[in-house]
């Protein structure tokens, strides 16, 4: 069954999940929102939203390079304790952000980043596409609201769909991790350099470049 605006509100404020997990669960549910509540607690993700008021100011700075050297990111990931820091899981966790960022090229870590100017400027881009494909104006503003969602999938890490498992975004995997291992996680910042960048030089695909090898 169709699932509906109003039962997504009603989950997330039950359980403070995200609005993609809560949408995917009661698509589970089949529409059923206490059932929908039980499939978030088994996947950890309504306890990783109690979780994310907690201070976490621990973490660290994982360094990613491209194997040719063309490609490098920082980027700083926040947790609780400094015991968790240093954990193998916490680190490869770190370490598939990184690359994350290196194959898919985000501009900012979540939607609310996004300058006003800059969004004001797409939806205005989105609007005149729309009505150059002859759609009625009456329609058009939600046309507009649908493909700005698409911007932020593209641009925002958070929604960016996980390399290793498209299947899940990135704030899906953070949840999961949080649920793992009992503490708070934040994706602060990040840094990407990619040679010769704003220099005029021939185009390469760095991005299937990154996957051949996220996949070795």
């Amino acid at each position: 069954m169709a699932v509906t605006a109003a039962q997504v509100k009603e989950l997330r404020e039950k359980t403070g999940a995200g609005m993609l997990d809560c949408k995917k669960a009661l698509e589970e549910a089949n529409g059923d929102v206490t059932k929908a509540g039980e499939i978030l607690r088994e996947k950890g993700l309504a306890a990783a939203a109690n979780k994310a008021g907690r201070i976490a100011t621990e973490g660290v700075v994982e360094s990613y390079i491209h194997a040719n050297g063309r490609i490098g990111v920082l980027v700083e990931i926040n947790c609780e304790t400094d015991f968790v820091a240093k954990t193998d899981s916490f680190k490869e966790f770190a370490r598939d952000v990184a690359m994350q960022i290196a194959a898919a090229n985000p501009k900012y870590v979540r939607r609310e980043e996004v300058p006003t100017e800059e969004l004001e400027k797409e939806k205005e881009i989105l609007k005149a596409q729309a009505l150059n494909e002859g759609k009625p104006e009456k329609i058009v503003e939600k046309m507009v609201e649908g493909r700005i969602g698409k911007y932020y999938e593209e641009f925002c890490l958070m929604e960016q769909s996980f390399i290793k498992d498209p299947d899940k975004t990135i704030e899906t995997l953070v949840k999961e991790k949080v649920a793992t291992i009992g503490e708070n996680i934040s994706i602060r910042r990040f840094a990407r350099f990619e040679l010769g960048e704003g220099l005029e030089k021939k185009v390469d695909n760095f991005v299937e470049e990154v996957m051949a090898q996220v996949k070795q």
